[in-house]
Parts: structure tokens; C-alpha cells; sequence
């Protein structure tokens, strides 16, 4: 069994950034990235902390933005306009999920789709399903980079996503889609889960429910990768049950050090591209 090192390959790819970053302020460019995070929400300010935390530590100019719950939507979107105008901000990050009052997807609309570091802009969206994105989803953009890194073809491999989400499991199963894997998502209302992972070359659970894939529910020399997050206790836990599955397949993520590291990488590495995206190169 091969463990899939998202924390080592995070750790290159931040190198790659923090010199990239460097020969841009020899130029007199510093890369910005501006992240909104609306309410105090635990989870998202330690996420948006892990963000802040990371753009310094590759010289990439961060503004936090730390709105009210109360915030109106028309307030929330006029401090995007107002960020959209910036040229000093590049990337634009709104930290998902917002109060229930606040319509999710007239705030990303909202984000100029240049500055959409996140990927979840419609037209971003739909330039990734034609094959031709501008900017690919954070987290699966990590797990295909971690695919590349172990030289793990791709190509004619049955693929079942459990997740339908629009951050991770619909943009990972175009990106499959586009390197000519063969995909099945599936959801809530899937009849038969195991069924339908029990015979796929790689499984990505991406559900936030402990113990959810178990060793009775892959092959094996699967490929299983682990995006759940979830506390039980004092622990950290996947969707996976690591300990038993992991002795079945040949390659699997660890949680945590696996897909989270990469996420964060992936946005470092979108808000770099950023800078030439938004010069109109």
C-alpha cells in the first residue's frame, strides 16, 4: 500500500509558489488575494486562519475581510464589486457556507470569474465541463495532482465519486471526465453504494460521515481517496476506514495530511496564475 502524501507534495508546490511569488516582486508585482468571511462560524475562521497563514508564508499579499452575520446580501456584494475594482487584489475568496439569509450563488455570480480563485464561478464552471478551464476547483485540483505525482494513469479507469457537491464531487468528476476516465457519482439517494464502489478502480468520498467506506466496500489494488473531515472526539477522522482499508488497496490519502494540504496549495497556486489572468495574458 502506497499513502498518498498530500502534506509532502503540498509542501513542494508552495516552494514552486514562494520563488514564483519572489521573481514577481523583482517586477514590482506582489500577487493579492482577498478572502471575505462572513459570520464566526469555528470551522471557517480556522480555514480562512489556515489560508491567511499560508499566503505568508509564501509572500502572497492577504486582506481578511470579517463581515457581520447580520450583513445584508446587497452589502456583501458590494464589498466584492468594490474587490473586483481592486488591481491590487487578484484572487477574491468568499468562505462558504454564508448565513441562510444570504443567496450562496448570487454572491459567487458576483466574484469577477478572473478573480474566482475557487473555481465555483458559472463561467468557470462551464469552461472545466467543456475541458478548457480557467481556473480548476481547489480540492479537486489537488487530488489530480496527487494522481500525477504517484503516476497513477487515469485514462479507462472506472471512478465512483460518493458526493455530489458542487465543491468537490461535480467538478472532480469532470476533470475525470477530461483525462477520459469513465465516472459514476453517487449521493443520498444512491441504492446500493456498495455495489457501485465495490467495482471501481478508484473511490473519492467526499461526504463528511466517519466510517462511511469500509473494507467490505473496495476492491482489491483500489485507489481510495479520502476528502471527508469530520471530529469524533478529540480525533480527526475521513469517510474512511483507514486503519482496515488501507490494508486492501494499493494507493489511499491519510486524514488529516492528505487532501486538505493540497486544497490550500491548489489556492496558493490559482491566486499565482491569477496575476497573469487578470493582466489579460
Amino acid at each position: 500500500m502506497i499513502l498518498l502524501d498530500g502534506k509532502a507534495l503540498s509542501k513542494k508546490i508552495r516552494e514552486y509558489i514562494k520563488k514564483e511569488v519572489s521573481q514577481l516582486k523583482q517586477k514590482g508585482v506582489i500577487p493579492g488575494l482577498a478572502v471575505i468571511l462572513v459570520g464566526d462560524n469555528p470551522a471557517s475562521q480556522l480555514y480562512v486562519n489556515m489560508k491567511t497563514k499560508a499566503c505568508e508564508d509564501v509572500g502572497i499579499y492577504s486582506i481578511n475581510h470579517r463581515m457581520p452575520a447580520e450583513i445584508s446580501e446587497n452589502e456583501l456584494i458590494s464589498v466584492i464589486k468594490m474587490l473586483n475594482d481592486n488591481p491590487m487584489v487578484h484572487g477574491i475568496l468568499v468562505q462558504l457556507p454564508l448565513p441562510e439569509h444570504i443567496n450562496e450563488e448570487k454572491i459567487i455570480e458576483s466574484i469577477d470569474y478572473k478573480k474566482d480563485i475557487d473555481g465555483f464561478h458559472p463561467y468557470n464552471i462551464g469552461r472545466l465541463v467543456r475541458g478548457y478551464p480557467l481556473y480548476y476547483s481547489c480540492t479537486p485540483y489537488g487530488i489530480m495532482k496527487l494522481f500525477e505525482e504517484y503516476n497513477i494513469e487515469l485514462k479507462g479507469k472506472d471512478a465512483v465519486i460518493v458526493g455530489a457537491g458542487n465543491i468537490t464531487g461535480k467538478p472532480m468528476a469532470s476533470m475525470l471526465l477530461n483525462v477520459n476516465a469513465t465516472v459514476e457519482i453517487c449521493h443520498v439517494y444512491t441504492k446500493e453504494l456498495k455495489e457501485k464502489t465495490l467495482n471501481a478502480d478508484i473511490v473519492i468520498s467526499a461526504v463528511g460521515k466517519p466510517n462511511l467506506i469500509t473494507a467490505d466496500m473496495v476492491k482489491e489494488g483500489s485507489i481510495v481517496i479520502d476528502v471527508g473531515i469530520s471530529r469524533v472526539g478529540d480525533k480527526v477522522v475521513g469517510d474512511v476506514d483507514f486503519e482496515n482499508v488501507s490494508k486492501k488497496v494499493s494507493h489511499i490519502t491519510p486524514v488529516p495530511g492528505g487532501v486538505g494540504p493540497m486544497t490550500i496549495a491548489m489556492l496558493l497556486y490559482n491566486t499565482l496564475k491569477a496575476v497573469n489572468t487578470n493582466k489579460g495574458f
